[in-house]
């Protein structure tokens, strides 16, 4: 199967690699922004035959929601880490979340691995061979079902809602 190659084959992508150029290098001068849009042009276009499917978004509100979701769980997994770890060992409760996925998407399970581990406190440890069960060590867990629960509610579900197959 061949894919028709476009000037811009990820436009979104593009438009990020862009902002993070200028960002990175704090200026908005004409060589940062040429040199950003080179990038920003090229970078896509060269990787393009390494992106396995077209991928199609969901609604931008769910991303949006999404991104602060996952920006306020940060926030406050730092603050709860910061108490357990300065706390007595005793007090934690460490374990092996095995937690059953029903999304299939690979950006979107890729993603949700990713979060997890961002997030403090959990990270993603293994995938099983058909990717239907991700198993996540917790440092904290008071009840298992809810934390799986929570994991699948806050992250799976609309990680399924952004990305949809074409």
């Amino acid at each position: 199967m061949t894919k028709k190659f476009r000037l811009f084959p990820h436009p979104i992508f593009s438009i990020i690699l862009f902002l993070t150029w200028l960002m990175l290098n704090n200026t908005v001068s004409a060589g940062h922004v040429v040199l950003g849009a080179f990038l920003a042009m090229f970078i896509p276009w060269f990787t393009q035959r390494f992106w396995p499917e077209e991928i199609c978004l969901g609604k931008w509100s769910t991303i949006f929601k999404f991104s602060l979701i996952v920006a306020y769980d940060i926030v406050i997994s730092n603050i709860f880490v910061a108490k357990l770890i300065l706390g007595k060992n005793s007090a934690l409760k460490p374990y092996f979340l095995e937690i059953p996925l029903d999304i299939e998407h690979p950006l979107g399970l890729s993603i949700l691995t990713s979060t997890i581990s961002l997030t403090p406190g959990t990270v993603s440890v293994d995938l099983n061979h058909d990717r239907d069960v991700l198993i996540v060590h917790a440092l904290h867990v008071d009840d298992v079902e809810d934390e799986i629960k929570t994991i699948k509610e806050r992250y799976e579900k609309p990680l399924m809602e952004i990305f949809r197959l074409c």
